[in-house]
């Protein structure tokens, strides 16, 4: 019988940990929280010294029954859920719901699922840390306040269903402050101006790009003072005035933090940020590898650190000395620079065995964890190597009081980039036009090549620039960047459009109406601030209930005074097309858990709802109806005839209007091209910009 109970938070890990630990340990999975505060009511009693109320979470009975029922057998209970603040706050909740005060209780914990973890924790058991679990009650409690006042301040003053948060909010305002500043923007003209010349034996000629006058560099505003220059070197004789050779080195990159995995995953793969972390939870929690069995293969996912193990660094080390050579070795080990805090001591994102490669998993992972694995395993390794070296030449042209500017680099040494290429260094350049230029090199000039340009209004934000910007500002921390993100979105605050986030119109009234009643909320520096005051909480320096005191009265008085002075705003509905075949009015869109619907405006007179289907503009290749976006059961968008199930046209990519010049069939876009609906046809042709 077991003498050890072990407790988990995911299902996913009971098999994998109880592999590694044997006969003597049961361990079973708590599924999350099992206690929180209630829905029904705020649930913190602000008379009484801000005393929490939690309940057993609905449906989570079963579930203590089943570990109650194992804790009566175990002579030692190990609370292994996740390493981080949330982790510690549902082991000291299930510590409390399963009355464990007279039992022998250890925490354990460990960052990546591999069986020397799993051991090494249970040698290195400990205590509950409660500065931890203070620091993860104090946000539960302080979101929990902004939530539960402020929202039905929305409710009341223009519609039912809004939401206010505390990391929510800000977010929406820092999307909103954007499109203000993109609409405010005033494009300023600017031009840019080659000199081209011919060089001996070279077909291609040389394009030097305008620097200044002398040494001073000189930007040019207008076409006339394009011509101006132009004037002033019309018989000027063009000579290479300077020639300057060097190297320059680039530091291989830093391995994973939640942000720049979410960040890069975005932009190398177009992963959303929830996507990217329910793949790396997977990976975190244990992959069925061929003759391996179920193992973790990346390190816990939600972390700010970049440290990485002397252990990992080790191992790094001999592998890429066996699979690539010592000269890409990494000797300097880099270091981020000093922040003001980093959340947890866990190490960065990494793969638990660097032996176990992309191609080695392949067959074990689906597409989708493989990309991320790929991603996470190339990032660790380079971030390791040495040093990529680029030979570098500088040549100044000067004709009369001017001078032209021409610079190229060619890669000497590899180092980190034979494993792994950000977007920025596939972008290098490389011109051999300059190779064996010096002073005496004679160049005959051929002319010029200007072109007018206009400044360009601020990126409206994606989600990897929104996790960036948050980081930056040290709102939310790893675990907040992808729920945040996902309820703007969600609450239709925010509307995702080809990656970019875009305020809707309910978004800006919403967060207009914050900033008016309640500007310390969505106020950037204070709730910067109120995240620094949780790093404090958990250092055990300041006490939770002090940042809870200190917070509320000022929240409570600010409702009080929203729920006086604020005027109603009436959002209308958008009205469609569809005409509702009970009363006839024109039907209106609206938006229920599973996404918009039709409803008719006559409610409640009149309770007639339809599925609502959004048109394409293209007509259905078989039949003639029209082409809807659709989605199946899991979420994934495809496209079918509005007269399914009777027609049975479906596409994955979008259809056009279209016909395949060889075929016939479809055409389809996909990314920027269109290709036949035929896959055996294969014509394919570019999309003109």
């Amino acid at each position: 019988m077991a003498k050890y109970l072990v407790i988990v938070e995911s299902p996913a890990k009971v098999k994998t940990i109880k592999k590694f630990l044997g006969n003597n340990y049961e361990v079973l999975a708590s599924n999350g929280h099992v206690r929180d505060l209630p829905k029904s009511q705020l649930g913190v009693d602000v008379e009484h010294d801000y005393e929490p109320k939690y309940i057993t979470i609905r449906g989570k009975g079963d579930v203590l029954s089943a570990l109650r029922k194992e804790v009566k057998k175990a002579e030692k209970i190990y609370l292994a859920t996740d390493p981080d603040r949330e982790g510690e706050a549902i082991s000291w909740h299930l510590y409390e719901a399963l009355k464990l005060a007279d039992k022998k209780v250890y925490r354990i914990t460990f960052n990546e699922i591999t069986k020397n973890a799993v051991k090494e924790s249970l040698k290195n058991a400990r205590e509950i840390n409660m500065n931890l679990v203070d620091a993860q009650q104090t946000r539960r409690i302080l979101d929990r306040m902004v939530g539960y006042r402020i929202s039905p301040v929305l409710w009341a003053k223009v519609k039912r269903g809004l939401s206010a948060g505390r990391v929510q909010s800000v977010a929406l305002r820092i999307i909103c402050d954007r499109e203000e500043e993109i609409e405010a923007f005033i494009p300023k003209e600017y031009w840019s101006m080659n000199a081209l010349f011919s060089l001996k034996g070279e077909k291609k000629p040389l394009e030097a790009s305008f620097y200044g006058k002398g040494d001073k560099k000189l930007e040019l505003s207008t076409k006339k003072e394009v011509d101006e220059v132009k004037a002033a070197l019309k018989d000027a004789e063009f000579y290479v005035d300077e020639v300057k050779t060097g190297e320059r080195i680039k530091k291989a990159p830093l391995p994973f933090t939640t942000s720049t995995l979410q960040q890069e995953a975005s932009k190398v793969l177009g992963f959303a940020t929830q996507k990217t972390m329910r793949i790396a939870q997977q990976l975190y929690e244990g992959i069925d590898i061929k003759g391996n069995g179920t193992v973790g293969v990346i390190t816990y996912l939600r972390t700010d650190s970049t440290r990485i193990s002397d252990e990992a660094k080790a191992f790094a080390a001999s592998y890429i000395e066996n699979v690539y050579g010592e000269q890409f070795v990494q000797q300097e080990e880099g270091k981020k620079k000093e922040e003001k805090r980093i959340q947890d001591a866990h190490e960065a994102i990494r793969p638990t065995d660097i032996t176990m490669s992309p191609d080695k998993l392949k067959d074990s992972l689906t597409r989708d964890q493989f990309r991320l694995y790929q991603l996470i395993w190339k990032r660790f390794v380079a971030s390791q190597m040495t040093p990529a070296v680029f030979e570098t030449v500088s040549v100044r042209i000067v004709g009369g009081d001017y001078s032209f500017r021409v610079s190229a680099s060619k890669i000497a040494f590899e180092g980190y980039r034979s494993v792994y290429m950000q977007e920025e260094d596939e972008k290098a350049d490389n011109n051999t036009l300059l190779n064996g230029i010096d002073k005496n090199t004679k160049l005959s000039f051929e002319g010029y090549k200007e072109q007018q340009h206009f400044t360009q209004p601020p990126a409206h934000f994606t989600e990897a620039a929104l996790v960036r910007a948050l980081e930056e500002l040290g709102i939310g921390r790893p675990s907040t960047y992808a729920p945040t993100i996902t309820t703007i979105i969600a609450r239709r605050y925010v509307i995702k459009e080809n990656k970019n986030l875009y305020a809707s119109e309910i978004g800006q009234v919403v967060n207009n109406m914050m900033k008016e009643a309640f500007p310390s909320i969505v106020d950037v520096n204070f709730t910067a601030y109120m995240e620094a005051l949780l790093d404090k909480v958990e250092e055990g320096t300041v006490n939770w209930k002090t940042v809870v005191s200190n917070f509320y009265p000022d929240l409570d008085e600010a409702v009080k005074q929203a729920e006086k002075d604020l005027g109603e705003v009436k959002i209308a509905d958008e009205v469609s097309e569809e005409v509702c075949e009970v009363c006839g009015r024109n039907m209106v869109i609206k938006y229920g858990p599973h996404g918009k619907f039709l409803a008719c405006p006559g409610f409640p007179e009149c309770r007639n709802t339809k599925t609502f289907l959004e048109r394409i503009g293209v007509s259905c290749p078989k039949c003639g109806g029209d082409v809807v976006v659709r989605k199946t059961k899991k979420g994934r968008t495809y496209y079918g005839c509005e007269k399914a199930p009777d027609c049975d046209f479906m596409v994955w990519q979008r259809p056009t209007n279209e016909k395949c010049p060889e075929c016939g069939d479809v055409l389809l876009t996909k990314g920027n091209k269109l290709v036949c609906a035929k896959q055996e046809c294969g014509y394919v042709r570019q999309i003109e910009k």
